[in-house]
């Protein structure tokens, strides 16, 4: 047998796996998506008019006291960098990840020096896509007190709309009820 009668299956087969695995797999997942979940399938963007206010998906800076403020963001070279979804890979020992956690911590005292009750774990933590757009209802519910007296509303107006934005568990037994905070931010502004 010569090497000319093994390459030529060989490049064969990597023709057609290329051809099905590269093109037409993507393809017909893509056209899937599109039929039947459109709206994932485009990003989950949240609109009003023509204009693309963030994504359900992706978490947004917010350290505004008047906004519920979501998890920290470990992604570079700018926080909620969706090209760069990372972790920040510190172990729990870290003194870098003891600051960061000391600072946030700090920040959240100092937007609402009046509230001492403990602080949620998932507002001082990154998640470990650093692109986390939710946080726990105990982190919503912690921060209801700055948001109403910032924004001059009462605690229970705020706290009807945290949950107003509450989403259960997906199908009903995975995960915590969770709140996502651009849609809350949102509500809060009047925009939704």
């Amino acid at each position: 047998m010569s090497i000319l009668s093994q390459l030529r299956p060989a490049l064969v087969a990597l023709v057609l796996l290329t051809a099905i695995t590269g093109v037409i797999y993507p393809l017909a997942v893509t056209g899937l998506a599109q039929a039947f979940f459109p709206h994932q399938a485009n990003g989950s963007i949240i609109m009003k008019g023509e204009r693309a206010l963030g994504s359900e998906l992706i978490g947004q800076p917010f350290d505004d006291p008047q906004y519920f403020w979501g998890r920290l963001s470990a992604t570079s070279p700018f926080p909620y960098n969706a090209a760069a979804s990372s972790g920040s890979n510190l172990g729990p020992l870290n003194p870098d990840l003891i600051k960061m956690a000391q600072a946030r911590i700090g920040a959240l005292r100092a937007a609402d020096p009046a509230n001492t009750t403990p602080i949620p774990v998932d507002l001082v933590t990154a998640s470990a896509s650093g692109l986390d757009p939710h946080i726990s209802l105990a982190a919503a519910l912690y921060q209801v007190p700055r948001v109403a007296r910032a924004r001059g509303l009462s605690e229970d107006q705020v706290r009807s709309l945290v949950a107003q934005f509450t989403e259960g568990r997906q199908f009903g037994i995975l995960g915590e009820p969770r709140v996502n905070v651009l849609k809350l931010n949102l509500a809060l502004d009047g925009v939704q």
